[in-house]
């Protein structure tokens, strides 16, 4: 008899804030910009995309449209579901690479 798998969905591990927080700052280090979209996605699924959209101000379709693979959510629509998350975007400067 062979084992059943099944994709892995990182929405199903994302069940407190420490692991909300370390994944989303993971996306945002990589620099990856469908990576960061991807994991907010992840996070909003997790949390319920409904409930999320309606602190962020959104229509849920708009939400889960945005942050689905190969979505581009507008600045201001990022600024919003990070917002409605906890958390704020800021900039950093990086050292100069030799």
């Amino acid at each position: 008899m062979s084992a059943q798998t099944k994709p892995f969905d990182p929405a199903e591990v994302l069940t407190n804030d420490a692991r909300i927080a370390a994944y989303l700052e993971e996306a945002f280090e990589s620099g990856d910009s469908d990576f960061i979209a991807s994991a907010i996605g992840d996070v909003a699924r997790a949390l319920d995309t409904a409930a999320l959209a309606k602190k962020a101000g959104l229509a849920s379709e708009i939400l889960g449209q945005a942050f689905a693979p190969g979505g581009e959510p507008t600045l201001s629509t990022l600024v919003s579901v990070v917002g409605a998350l906890g958390f704020e975007l800021s900039l950093k400067r990086r050292l100069p690479t030799a």
